[in-house]
């Protein structure tokens, strides 16, 4: 049986996903067969595994970086928020129900055997597990029934360590405070901390380092500098996009709305790396602003974002967009919006009915049925590239303008449509950007000219060794993996 280790945090987006993809890296550069696992997350980001279920985006690239295919057993429970107090939950790959945050509590007994039942599979076919853990370490409040971070741990008795970020400041705070409020069963699990995100010498921080050894007593694994390169990797979740980007230098302006309930936004990573490319994330209080492309990004609630898009009067600069000559792409629940109605019958998203849509393209979706989760390649039809990616929806989107499919797939299925004058597109594939030659093509029937090929996905493996060549640098690696230790399961 593999060993384990698992990455927890003093809270949120402090670095854990990308610590454990870059340890892993590390880890099959020295020969290990390494599987990532996350008990329970939480997040709109997905992805498709071979065998058509859904993980987390962040398990997806740690087993990217690991060498080894998508599995289900890989992010056992993924919470998928519709609204701000309930998410659909997502067990072992496949669709259990819907929860409000209150009945949540309720599930976690029957779900602790099958967070077992996974980590149990993975850890017999692999020689390390590395473990990400979920938000804070020190949610006390949130400790019964736990199987996200100390209640998954000290089921399986795995060694922690604790990353705290230094970037958002008081991370001597947050590592004492963390040691301050766990009892002594959980402490002893952890063997030791690592700081992630300093900016400048990271000599200045030692007596840092000596504060938080003295009044915890752990061990300190290293402190991680700052790593821009880590921004050509794919985010989480849409905590990510709370801090405001560059759009670059590019003159070809894309701007995309950010919903409130935005989902699969990964598919926009390779137009970011585009050095043509100026992309804007617009935030809500702010118009759409002038551009060439104005891309609709998939959606958890597609209704509710589609309130969310009216009421900060985006509908109205999405029209005045269109008559100025502009391009629309919409993508899955982007491309529900841009059609004439949704209707929703049984009352998936919320109370059964429907709600007309923006008009921009003669189609009708109409939610329900089973969802659909499927990896797939086809062609885009106006330039002939070749495209992949995946299928993540419920419903189905029938009209007029289906007549005149945005893609054809390897099957021969049509997919999305296009508006009579081929400005205002959509289609149901994720990873649509991802195309290098779909995008080149794009790039170049806005602008006119070619651009300077973009391989996206030699890109991210050399983020992904950046980061493991950034992390051996930092760490004292030997250390870390030594503190590994085989899992005690039931």
């Amino acid at each position: 049986m593999a060993s384990c280790l698992m990455v927890m945090g003093t809270g949120s987006d402090v670095g854990k996903s990308l610590l454990v993809a870059g340890l892993a890296r590390i880890a099959v550069r020295r020969g290990l067969k390494v599987l990532p696992f996350k008990p329970q997350n939480m997040s709109n980001n997905a992805a498709v595994t071979a065998d058509g279920g859904e993980i987390g985006r962040a398990q997806a690239l740690q087993a990217r970086a690991a060498g080894v295919p998508l599995s289900v057993d890989m992010n056992p429970v993924l919470l998928k928020p519709q609204t701000d107090i309930g998410a659909q939950v997502v067990v072992q790959g496949r669709m259990a129900g819907t929860a409000r945050a209150a009945e949540y509590r309720g599930w976690r007994d029957r779900l602790i055997p099958k967070v077992l039942e996974s980590f149990a599979r993975l850890a017999a076919r692999s020689d390390l597990v590395l473990i990400e853990g979920a938000g804070s370490v020190s949610e006390v409040n949130l400790r019964a029934g736990d199987i996200a971070n100390m209640g998954f741990a000290t089921r399986v008795g795995a060694p922690v360590v604790l990353v705290g970020d230094i970037d958002r400041g008081g991370v001597i705070a947050q590592m004492v405070g963390s040691h301050a409020l766990l009892p002594e069963d959980e402490l002893s699990l952890i063997k030791g901390f690592i700081i992630n995100r300093f900016r400048g010498d990271v000599r200045l921080f030692d007596g840092g380092l000596t504060e938080i050894e003295t009044r915890t007593g752990w061990k300190s694994f290293g402190v991680v500098p700052w790593l821009p390169a880590a921004a050509r990797l794919p985010a989480e979740d849409a905590v990510a996009l709370d801090t405001p980007r560059d759009p670059g230098p590019g003159g070809l302006k894309i701007a995309v709305p950010m919903f409130a309930r935005i989902a699969n936004f990964n598919d926009l990573d390779p137009l970011k790396l585009e050095p043509q490319v100026a992309l804007t994330m617009v935030p809500p209080g702010q118009p759409l602003p002038v551009a060439d492309l104005i891309v609709l990004p998939g959606s958890k609630a597609t209704i509710a974002d589609l309130a969310f898009f009216r009421a900060q009067g985006w509908d109205v600069d999405l029209a005045a967009h269109v008559r100025r000559g502009g391009r629309v792409i919409g993508i899955c629940g982007g491309y529900q919006m841009l059609g004439r109605v949704i209707e929703d019958p049984d009352g998936i998203e919320g109370p059964a009915g429907a709600v007309p849509g923006l008009g921009l393209l003669d189609v009708e979706t109409r939610l329900g049925g089973d969802k659909a989760l499927v990896e797939t390649t086809g062609t885009e039809i106006t330039t002939g590239a070749a495209v992949r990616g995946y299928e993540m929806h419920v419903g189905v989107t029938t009209g007029p303008g289906t007549a005149r499919p945005m893609l054809r797939l390897a099957d021969g299925r049509p997919d999305g449509a296009t508006g009579h004058d081929g400005r205002v597109a959509g289609c149901y594939l994720h990873g649509l950007f991802g195309a290098d030659g779909y995008r080149a093509a794009l790039i170049e029937a806005l602008t006119g000219r070619r651009p300077v090929p973009v391989d996206y996905e030699a890109s991210v493996e050399a983020a992904l060794d950046a980061l493991a060549d950034h992390l051996e640098a930092a760490l004292d690696i030997e250390a870390l993996f030594a503190a590994a230790a085989r899992p005690v399961l039931p």
